[in-house]
């Protein structure tokens, strides 16, 4: 593997803007976060940004599988990435530079069928270098034409669909708060991609507990959607040596050894926790059994950046959950403060670069539209962001009781927000779920909410037990 680092040039001008290394490079190139000010690695001016980016374009993506930004012998995610690129996927684009991939990309002949044809044949950081060349029309054009589609027991990702995970956390894992804020999300055709829950008290009991709760709901009403509880990987696999009824398994994954050993995981930890939930054979329609969520900055964060830019860092994440064929992957994109994404600007690009490139290789990717409330930004910054990423064919985002998670005290999207994207862009839910919705008399003809009516009757008795 040559790891050499090759010096970069590009006359703007009388000027000329050296970069030492493809990593300076790809930096450079980045849009301006506040992340990347932070590690010292982002562009000084904007000129020298346009002079990284035309030079960025100017480079065959065969450089990206030569010169790689972490090196080979000391981590294994560049390792995953280069023993697992598939090159007779990457022939039909092998040719290319960044700049010819763009606009390959955006060309008419380029559907979903040859999307994914290619996709295991693009490596993250081909999908991050073209990325920084495209503009936010560009991210949403592209990443709507990519098809990806999981199942477990429902169907996720098809055309014309946008699923939900309904959030219902509660700050002292109480069961009636939990049960009050699923019965509230399912009135409003929230959880097709997953009841996901972060418990406030993190150890296997308490997972089996909460678990065993989301399971009697399901079963009870025959919803067809899955269960998580978002806890470490290690609790959940000793959760299912215990017997717990686990569907999903869960972890933060990122996108170098080092930021994930920070985790207290690595590849082999996550394949046995993979076959693990193989094992129980819970699905109905398909055994995609895990959900990933990552974030721009969290290599930074945990000073396991190697140099890397955060936005390239995080497309480097996604070869981790590729591998492992997931239900689900999201970007908590806002959720980790103004330090790595400053304001709303930079949370809209980085949440629409995250969804293409996870796209782009693949991966059924959502988004955690949030932000914290010491970030520069607001519900409006939000509401632009939900709505370009449903435009963009987003798989799911986050609905929780009034946009605020009373547990981690941030900010994300409501089971209303939910249903403004779908009434506006014409979206669905899972046709599994939204056959439930409307046996149910949640949904309508029509798919909609029947907003301001008497409760279905299965859920007149859940209500009077809860108060």
């Amino acid at each position: 593997m040559d790891n050499s680092k090759h010096q970069f040039s590009h006359i703007v001008g009388a000027k000329t803007y050296l970069f030492r290394d493809l990593k300076d490079l790809m930096a450079k190139a980045t849009p301006p976060r506040s992340g990347d000010y932070l590690a010292g690695l982002a562009a000084a001016s904007a000129e020298e940004r346009v002079a990284a980016q035309m030079r960025l374009a100017e480079l065959p993506l065969t450089t990206f599988l030569n010169d790689l930004l972490v090196p080979y012998e000391h981590d294994e995610i560049s390792r995953l990435i280069i023993d697992e690129h598939d090159a007779a996927a990457f022939a039909a684009i092998k040719h290319l530079t960044v700049g010819d991939f763009r606009n390959w990309l955006l060309s008419d002949q380029v559907d979903e069928i040859v999307l994914a044809a290619v996709a295991p044949g693009v490596t993250p950081e081909m999908a991050a270098a073209v990325s920084k060349i495209m503009r936010v029309q560009d991210l949403i054009l592209v990443a709507k034409k990519c098809r990806v589609v999981t199942r477990f027991r429902n169907t996720i990702g098809l055309p014309d669909s946008l699923s939900t995970r309904l959030q219902p956390n509660h700050p002292t894992d109480d069961a009636s708060g939990i049960a009050a804020s699923i019965l509230d999300g399912l009135l409003y055709g929230s959880g097709d991609a997953v009841i996901g829950i972060n418990p406030a008290t993190d150890n296997v009991p308490q997972v089996i507990k909460i678990v065993s709760m989301l399971n009697d709901i399901i079963d009870r009403y025959r919803i067809p959607t899955q269960s998580c509880v978002l806890t470490h990987v290690t609790n959940t696999i000793e959760a299912i040596n215990r017997g717990a009824p686990v569907d999903l398994v869960f972890q933060s994954i990122a996108g170098t050894e080092a930021a994930n050993s920070s985790f207290g995981i690595n590849l082999k930890l996550l394949d046995e926790a993979h076959r693990a939930a193989l094992s129980l054979q819970r699905g109905t329609v398909g055994n995609n059994v895990m959900y990933f969520e990552t974030g721009q900055g969290s290599a930074l964060s945990a000073n396991a950046h190697h140099g890397v830019d955060q936005q390239s860092c995080e497309a480097r994440a996604y070869a981790v959950a590729r591998k492992f064929k997931p239900l689900l992957v999201n970007s908590v994109v806002g959720f980790i403060g103004p330090e790595y994404l400053y304001d709303g600007k930079q949370i809209i690009r980085a949440g629409l670069e995250d969804h293409f490139c996870a796209k782009l290789l693949g991966l059924p990717m959502g988004c955690d539209v949030c932000y914290t409330n010491h970030a520069e930004a607001d519900q409006n910054d939000m509401d632009i962001l939900l709505t370009l990423l449903g435009a963009a064919g987003c798989t799911f985002v986050m609905g929780i009781p009034g946009s605020d998670d009373i547990m981690l005290n941030y900010q994300t999207t409501s089971f209303h927000d939910a249903l403004y994207a779908r009434r506006v862009l014409g979206l669905k839910p899972a046709p599994e779920f939204e056959a439930w919705l409307k046996a149910m008399k949640i949904f309508t003809g029509d798919s909609y909410v029947k907003l301001g009516e008497e409760l279905p009757p299965a859920f007149q008795q859940a209500l009077l037990r809860l108060s």
